[in-house]
């Protein structure tokens, strides 16, 4: 088999390093903060001639329960299906009207309303974002429309081999941990929630000091921040809130065969890592990009290319407060699963054993950091960057101090952390039946 992009060369990773590196030449951000709490950030972008507005808030899956499960995002569809001004249909073609769009969902550690425009039209693009998350009508046919959409996502999830094993392996990791419920809820939940839930919901979370709004684009800061003050400023302050936050449990360490009809048999290995404040974040992540980060990792150096046994091989981490899963999967045909998985695991064992080389280090880093730029190019994900890493508490710069960080790592901190997270594996198999 011939591979391509087996190395990358030190041209290439010069040029991935320089790229992350120009982020220090954006333009700084303005921050605000309203008297109500509500925290205003705005990145003014003159590349091209638009904007985009992230409004995020701090709730999600983590914070709900199984008979919740889902609540925030199933609100967050449901609000932008129309406000008490307009309908959705009215809703969506006031937004195509200034060349945009409005969405909105809830994930993990977040909530959010979003909307993109031409920069000529922010002001009505951010009034828009606005009534949507202060004047959201909730009516009952749009929420019986979005939770027969929701069953729908919900049980093709369910049928999606990779996205079915993956949820059994979050709640591996997890346990009764909320970090082990999907953010899209499941069945029961979906069916169970009413209008009234989501309400109460509303009612709860769209607080002042647990919202922030950024702003990027081609505009004027102290426009944006003028405009967010007369737009937010009504709202009052609910006073200090402590979020309920369950501890996570150390995982089992088992291994779980899930039998059913597929074409490909599914192998995840799983453990919990530090969250993104931890100073070992960093070095975690160029650990999984290391074993697993594009063709050059080692898994798909060893299982794909030399051995064969893998269609498909990665380690996936995710950007959290909490505990992290590293998951290292593998897509393989049937017939090679027992050796698939063996080979998995003895690569697992063996950069506990091997420490990396500096070639592996500079290239994993280059990865990782090159990631990160790439998906910032664009004003929706720079104000989504903004807006999210403000709202959990690690503050809107927090991408360049991690790009910095990741600089920083070296081959011992990666050992140390191979040393330290990847002991006990959780292991979920799906082995396909005729």
């Amino acid at each position: 088999m011939i591979r391509l992009g087996l190395r990358l060369g030190p041209a290439l990773l010069a040029l991935l390093l320089t790229a992350a590196g120009s982020q220090a030449q954006e333009p700084p951000v303005a921050r605000d903060v309203l008297p109500n709490g509500l925290r205003v950030l705005v990145r003014e972008n003159d590349a091209v001639g638009v904007v985009a507005v992230s409004l995020q808030v701090r709730a999600g899956s983590r914070f709900e329960t199984e008979s919740t499960a889902g609540i925030t995002n199933f609100l967050h569809r449901a609000m932008v299906r129309g406000t008490a001004r307009r309908t959705a249909v009215q809703l969506a073609t006031s937004s195509e009207d200034i060349g945009g769009s409005l969405d909105g969902n809830g994930e993990v550690e977040t909530a959010e309303v979003r909307g993109q425009a031409l920069a000529a039209h922010w002001e009505t693009l951010l009034t828009l974002v606005a009534e949507v998350a202060l004047q959201p009508a909730l009516r009952p046919d749009e929420i019986e429309r979005e939770r027969r959409l929701l069953l729908g996502q919900i049980k093709a999830r369910a049928d999606a081999p990779f996205s079915f094993t993956f949820d059994a392996m979050l709640r591996e990791l997890y346990g009764s941990n909320p970090y082990g419920l999907s953010h899209i809820g499941s069945k029961e939940s979906i069916e169970r929630l009413t209008r009234d839930d989501l309400l109460a919901h509303y009612r709860a979370i769209y607080q002042p000091d647990r919202m922030v709004l950024a702003v990027s684009g081609q505009v004027e800061g102290t426009r944006v921040i003028k405009a967010a003050e007369r737009l937010f400023g009504r709202m009052v302050r609910s006073g200090p809130e402590t979020l309920a936050v369950q501890p996570v449990s150390e995982p089992s360490g088992e291994r779980r065969v899930i039998a059913r009809p597929a074409q490909q048999a599914q192998i995840l290995v799983g453990y919990l890592g530090p969250g993104l404040l931890d100073p070992v974040y960093p070095a975690v992540r160029v650990l999984a990009a290391a074993l697993g980060g594009g063709m050059a990792g080692r898994l798909f150096v060893e299982l794909r290319d030399r051995r064969g046994l893998a269609y498909s091989t990665a380690v996936l981490t995710p950007y959290r407060t909490g505990p992290i899963f590293f998951v290292a999967y593998l897509g393989t045909a049937p017939a090679s699963a027992t050796a698939a998985e063996a080979g998995i695991l003895r690569e697992l064992e063996r950069i506990r054993e091997a420490p990396i080389s500096g070639e592996e280090l500079a290239r994993a880093k280059a990865y990782v950091r090159g990631q990160l730029v790439m998906d910032r190019r664009t004003n929706v994900r720079l104000a989504w960057y903004l807006a999210f890493f403000e709202t959990v508490g690690a503050g809107w710069d927090y991408p360049d101090r991690y790009a910095r960080a990741l600089e920083a790592v070296t081959a011992d901190d990666v050992a140390r952390a191979a040393e330290r997270y990847l002991t006990r594996p959780s292991i979920v198999v799906l082995q396909p039946t005729r």
